[in-house]
């Protein structure tokens, strides 16, 4: 049996449409999943991100007060560790690679405010300004991770010009 051409056209237009709207859907559906994807690897970013930073301001803060009251102090070192580990494992590579400059300098900064035995907050405390001095560099690698944060969400985030919570180092303008 042979069909007319108007069935024929039929048929093929039926079929061709039917293949355009799966193929349709399915990009779709790839499109949609990629997107999600990356809406939740950067949330999961900017949460690690600013667990990382909140770590930051507590433990100078801790650190500050207690060279300030000549006492001691105590923190959980494994939770920043913790912390670390976490912004790490979200970050793009440029963060990650500021995530390890960051925790660098923080590592130089304990060294000599902190884990240093002689400097024990209650018996050799340090002043203001060689607490300000000490925090100058973590201050510098959080303006850099802060910055390399804000643009891996958005390449329309400008720059920050200054440090932000947790630094005690003054401002790098030399105005606090």
């Amino acid at each position: 049996m042979r069909l007319r051409p108007r069935r024929q056209d039929t048929l093929v237009t039926t079929a061709v449409g039917a293949l355009s709207a799966t193929i349709g859907v399915l990009v779709g559906g790839i499109v949609t999943h990629r997107a999600q994807d990356r809406q939740w690897l950067r949330d999961k970013q900017l949460l690690a991100d600013q667990e990382l930073i909140s770590h930051y301001a507590k433990f100078t803060m801790v650190i500050s007060r207690a060279h300030a009251d000549r006492q001691g102090w105590d923190y959980d070192w494994s939770e920043w560790s913790a912390a670390l580990t976490r912004a790490s494992l979200v970050a793009p590579a440029a963060v990650a690679a500021e995530i390890d400059n960051f925790g660098r300098a923080i590592g130089a900064f304990l060294d000599q405010v902190a884990r240093d035995p002689v400097r024990d907050p209650a018996r050799d405390p340090l002043s203001q300004e060689e607490f300000a001095q000490a925090s100058r560099a973590p201050a510098q690698a959080q303006v850099q991770l802060v910055n390399a944060i804000r643009r891996s969400l958005s390449k329309d985030q400008k720059a920050l010009p200054f440090w932000t919570g947790g630094s005690l180092a003054g401002s790098p303008d030399g105005t606090r």
